[in-house]
């Protein structure tokens, strides 16, 4: 329970820019929704469009519309220059917000459209204007159900915004997906209790103004409004009442040798007496974009990465002459400065178990190819999207019986467990020696290497205080360091902290 307790304490950081994520969206939505309910109300085909396009927003998972702002942003700043942001707060705020318009419009409609027509009628009777009528009849009498809809659309939207971690926007999600890289349920616990507890605040507080609307009582409804009010500016508070913009944003992408890596780098950078911040769980392209952008200001790649999905390179050069063309490309094309590599490399391998490799005659990927069919191969979320995994494909012509996609830390309890007989795995990963997994040749060398290199943003390529931080890590930690400190934090027992792998990493490089 004390795990649990200071797990929780730890999250008020995240708590704050949930709070201000989720509070912006819900008014948005209600500032959209409101105005468009009026005009449903006159029109049946507005109220049939608008609808339609509300209803049609919720099939889509909320991850994926998410994910579909970078994009849609990313070509929005051909036109509006690249002052727009296309990760973090804005792309979020977008998401959540036509994710949060269902509930709302439908109840608005909803209300309008089943109030009574004597009230209506008398109300004309009198002479009223249609906004005096709308202001002093309709909106009073469809306040409650309105008020019901914003306690759903709350409720959604507070549990959706844990996912706008993936495109780097501080959240709730934060401790959510770092627990479940790495098997800490402490951590996922924290976040899940944070997050639900928030929505349940929050629902009862709007369920306070829906009753006062309801009960025409004044003082309930101000009360409840005065509160959330107060939790927002707390919110606005503590996010800003600090030196953000003096903080270095230090990526992180959702596999447990980059959180590790992050908090390293955020040692050295606090013990040179910078304030530091982290944005973890971020893919690669988020990842290369956040940094080029400036969203974030260092964090770590790999060669082999870069030069498929950034560069778009389908050759495979030695690896000093692909780390040089890398170098010249992000300074010409990003303005990123590469500080160098950090001494070892994560490729990509494709790994089985000891026995598969045994029964099977399994050395290389070539012997692979002959069996592929019979066999389930797993990989990480993005492993089959990747242009090395299609180039290893046709290099082989692997074509195996089913494909199966795993969190990196499942990916490998499903070959223990037989759900998957190959995997994509890391082979600076603690885990294939702990499991004793035999990473198969690949002789026609269709995988690039992947050196683990530090990227830092244009802005703080810049800053030699930083440069100067940084540049002992340089060449300074080997794969057996590594590994020991991946597998401190993923294995099932006596797990290490992400802060504490970290620190034992860097008595193992001599830091």
């Amino acid at each position: 329970m004390n795990d649990l307790w200071n797990a929780i304490l730890g999250l008020q950081d995240q708590l704050s820019a949930h709070v201000l994520l989720s509070a912006s969206a819900i008014a948005l939505g209600i500032t959209v929704a409101l105005p468009l309910a009026v005009w449903a109300s006159r029109s049946e085909r507005v109220a049939r469009i608008s609808l339609a396009f509300a209803s049609l927003v919720q099939t889509i998972p909320a991850l994926a519309l998410l994910a579909l702002f970078f994009p849609v942003l990313l070509s929005l700043r051909a036109v509006f220059g690249n002052g727009l942001p296309t990760l973090g707060f804005l792309p979020a705020l977008l998401a959540l917000t036509l994710y949060a318009l269902l509930p709302i419009l439908r109840n608005a409609v909803t209300a309008q459209a089943n109030l009574d027509p004597g009230v209506i009628e008398a109300a004309e009777g009198v002479g009223m204007t249609l906004r005096q009528r709308l202001l002093l009849v309709e909106a009073p009498l469809a306040a409650p159900y309105i008020m019901a809809g914003i306690r759903t659309a709350a409720v959604w939207t507070i549990g959706a915004a844990t996912l706008a971690t993936t495109i780097g926007q501080k959240s709730l999600g934060d401790p959510i997906f770092a627990g479940l890289q790495t098997q800490n349920w402490v951590l996922v616990l924290a976040g899940c209790l944070v997050s639900a507890a928030l929505a349940m605040l929050a629902d009862t507080l709007l369920g306070i103004i829906e009753r006062g609307f309801r009960e025409r009582r004044r003082a309930l409804s101000v009360g409840g409004l005065v509160a959330v009010a107060l939790g927002v500016v707390a919110a606005l508070f503590a996010q800003f009442g600090g030196n953000e913009d003096e903080r270095i944003v230090i990526g992180a992408k959702s596999f447990s040798e980059q959180y590790v890596l992050a908090r390293l780098i955020g040692q050295r950078l606090e013990a040179s007496g910078f304030e530091v911040e982290y944005r973890d769980g971020l893919g690669s392209a988020i990842a290369h974009s956040a940094a080029a952008t400036g969203r974030v200001d260092i964090y770590v790649d790999y060669t082999g990465t870069i030069w498929a999905n950034q560069m778009k390179r389908e050759d495979n050069l030695p690896r000093e002459a692909m780390y040089d063309e890398i170098v010249q490309w992000e300074e010409a094309n990003t303005g990123m400065r590469v500080l160098g590599r950090l001494g070892f490399e994560n490729a990509y391998g494709l790994a089985v178990t000891q026995d598969t490799a045994r029964s099977r005659s399994l050395n290389s990927i070539a012997d692979l190819a002959r069996v592929a069919p019979q066999m389930t191969v797993g990989g990480d979320p993005e492993f089959f999207e990747r242009p090395e995994w299609i180039a290893v494909r046709d290099a082989y012509g692997l074509r195996f019986g089913e494909q199966r996609n795993f969190s990196p830390t499942f990916m490998y309890n499903a070959l223990r467990s037989g759900e998957a007989d190959v995997i994509g795995a890391y082979t600076s990963d603690g885990r294939i020696e702990a499991d004793k997994l035999t990473v198969l040749a690949d002789p026609e060398g269709a995988f690039p290497n992947y050196d683990a290199v530090l990227l830092l943003s244009p802005e703080a390529g810049k800053n030699e205080a930083v440069v100067s931080a940084l540049q002992p890590l340089i060449g300074a930690i080997d794969v057996g360091a590594m590994r020991a400190a991946n597998y401190s934090v993923d294995r099932e027992e006596d797990k290490l902290s992400f802060n504490e792998a970290a620190r034992l990493l860097a008595q193992r490089a001599g830091l």
